[in-house]
């Protein structure tokens, strides 16, 4: 198939890159490579898939990869982008991430999540032929202040702690618009806690590396007293394949999707599998809950397994080690 990928050099959107190219598939990626975080390992990505800052899209290691480097702002763009290149599928990871930094940068939340996803919708709404289907990135924090658990995809989500999370559950809402006004195949995947290798630094298992590696003490919030639903890297890649295979049908033909490990597992459990990878005991401060944060995640996968049989399985002591040998590897 012939896909578009936009967030290409983003954690998820590189492995997902690989992935595609190594089954066949054409790829078109587009990203900003914006600051968010250290461009040199969106552009280290890159490099793996065999894209240079200095060559762009003129020489690519895969002959079936292009990449351009736009703004999912940029309506214009995208428009032309959809007309020239007539795509069979789009997966939509491109966005502004981080909890946290949606209380201090909000107005890029909304530029980026909101405004860019409607500049993609209206780009595959008015594509010469027809996307065969859209699969975008939601997220686990939609569920918000949510206590029942785990989390299915038929709670309402309508309880958003931070903005991130709005903007994530109003994709949602304007995904589902879309496939009902103009019958556009679309599936939205909730991902709950990715991590692995080429991981955002900005993320907790990551800061806690770096953090143990220089010697300082690792911050951890609630006192400790938190949970996740660690979800490996290739686990999350497979889960958006078989997706991406299946488009959405129905009235309309829209769909909501857990991808998660389906088994929270505590924070300080992270931390000791961390610390056992690394041979470092970590120097522990313990810190109160932060603005946005909640206290469990937990995924209920049972309609991703029924519709595509499958449902991710990496026990987290496994994910770890395997981000802790890349992590070596890069830093050396």
């Amino acid at each position: 198939m012939k896909i578009l990928l936009t967030g290409i050099a983003g954690f998820i959107g590189f492995h997902i890159a690989g992935r595609l190219l190594e089954r066949g598939d054409e790829v078109v990626g587009i990203d900003n490579i914006n600051d968010y975080y250290d461009v040199d390992l969106k552009l280290g990505r890159l490099s793996e898939l065999g894209i240079t800052p200095a060559i762009a899209d003129k020489s690519t290691r895969y002959t079936n990869l292009h990449f351009v480097k736009m703004d999912m702002e940029d309506r214009d763009g995208l428009k032309e982008l959809l007309e020239a290149e007539r795509f069979d599928c789009v997966i939509h990871l491109a966005a502004q991430a981080g909890v946290r930094y949606s209380l201090t940068n909000p107005h890029s939340y909304i530029s980026s999540n909101v405004e860019g996803f409607l500049s993609l919708l209206e780009a595959v709404r008015h594509a010469p032929t027809p996307v065969e289907h859209l699969v975008y990135a939601s997220s686990s924090s939609v569920y918000g202040l949510e206590t029942e658990q785990p989390f299915r995809e038929d709670m309402a989500a309508d309880q958003p702690v931070s903005l991130y999370a709005a903007t994530k559950r109003s994709n949602e809402l304007m995904a589902h618009s879309y496939a009902h006004l103009y019958g556009l195949p679309i599936t939205g995947l909730r991902f709950f806690t990715v991590y692995g290798s080429w991981y955002r630094p900005d993320m907790a298992l990551y800061r806690f590396a770096d953090a143990m590696t220089a010697g300082k003490p690792i911050q951890i919030y609630n006192y400790g007293k938190m949970e996740r639903d660690f979800t490996y890297v290739d686990d999350i890649v497979e889960g958006i394949i078989r997706v991406l295979d299946r488009p959405a049908t129905g009235t309309p033909p829209y769909r909501v999707y857990n991808i998660g490990n389906g088994a929270p597992v505590p924070l300080m459990e992270l931390v000791k599998a961390l610390e056992e990878e690394m041979g470092i005991t970590a120097e522990k401060e313990m810190l109160p809950m932060q603005p946005g944060d909640v206290t469990s995640t937990w995924a209920d996968c049972t309609a991703l397994q029924r519709d595509t049989g499958y449902r991710p399985d990496t026990p987290v002591r496994d994910g770890v080690k395997q981000f802790v040998e890349w992590y070596n590897r890069y830093h050396r």
